[in-house]
């Protein structure tokens, strides 16, 4: 069983057009980029997590002859705009090869989705099914739980997704995606030690105002630590929204003051934050070890493929 990451950023991928604060310049200067995050779970099946606007280049990039079924999160436009390209898996088959993509999500969620794609059901691209928190569904060889997540007023229809399937010696592979979120109303007792972790980590520091209802690292170390993962925790939708000392770019919109942030517990200065990938996993690496959390925890990154066992 295989994972693909095929996107790591958050809604507006970084860098962000038009924006010149020091993350945004320093992975210019890089050429780093994070593209909206989408994952690719690879077996028998290809199960796609997630179908944001870059998910053309994503496919390509990775070479995706087929996608056996989808999994959307939520109702917000970085999760699911680019449905349409799934047309092309329809257009490029002999005539009768084809059959409609089972695409599985809440009926909130297809209430804000179905006035733009319902289309794609009615041609025969895409099967409509509508899921419900705490109930498995079967999609090929995967066994699906979605969970219900607190992601604000406006993606009432949130979930995220415990995913399990044998590996080739029968063991049962758990793992668990969070998608975007601040918090687990109700945590069911299958999302507790999976095999696999994947969280969002939109920024290092918990904000004095959490609007967006995003996932800090910060906050994230609770839930780690809550969910206890055995083998590994990948870290993905991670922004720019940290403000860094000394930035001019502070002053914008995006950019939120942290509510305290996090430092060592023997006292010191803050964490510095992450301007880069390398940066990122150093700094997490840093952070476990300082808190004696024996969980390994990798930064994800575009077009990271791992091999789950």
């Amino acid at each position: 069983m295989n994972i693909t990451f095929l996107g790591t950023g958050g809604a507006w991928g970084v860098p962000e057009i038009n924006c010149d604060c020091l993350i945004c310049r320093e992975m210019r200067k890089r050429k780093e980029k994070r593209e909206r995050t989408a994952l690719l779970i690879s077996n028998e099946t290809n199960l796609l997590l997630d179908c944001g606007p870059d998910i053309r280049a994503q496919l390509l990039r990775n070479r995706v002859d087929r996608i056996d079924g989808v999994l959307i999160s939520h109702e917000h436009g970085d999760h699911y705009m680019g449905l349409d390209e799934l047309f092309v898996y329809k257009r490029n088959v002999p005539k009768d090869a084809f059959r409609p993509i089972p695409v599985y999500l809440t009926a909130e969620s297809w209430e804000v989705i179905g006035p733009r794609f319902a289309y794609l059901e009615q041609m025969e691209v895409i099967k409509v099914n509508k899921v419900e928190p705490g109930k498995w569904f079967q999609q090929g060889e995967f066994d699906v739980l979605p969970f219900k997540t607190e992601h604000g007023d406006f993606a009432k229809g949130s979930v995220g997704f415990a995913v399990r399937s044998k590996d080739q010696f029968e063991n049962k592979i758990r793992l668990v995606y969070t998608s975007d979120f601040m918090d687990i109303p109700e945590v069911p007792p299958e999302l507790i030690n999976p095999d696999y972790l994947i969280i969002q980590s939109f920024w290092l520091n918990e904000p004095i105002t959490n609007r967006p209802h995003h996932m800090s690292l910060q906050r994230a170390i609770y839930f780690i630590d809550l969910l206890k993962p055995k083998k590994e925790t990948f870290l993905v939708h991670i922004g720019d929204a940290d403000m860094v000392k000394g930035d001019s770019a502070n002053t914008n919109a995006k950019k939120r003051p942290p509510k305290d942030p996090l430092r060592p517990p023997s006292g010191g200065d803050p964490y510095p934050i992450p301007l880069n990938q390398e940066q990122w996993q150093k700094t997490v690496k840093r952070i476990m070890s300082d808190f004696g959390l024996p969980y390994r925890v990798t930064v994800a990154y575009d077009d990271l493929c791992v091999c789950l066992s």
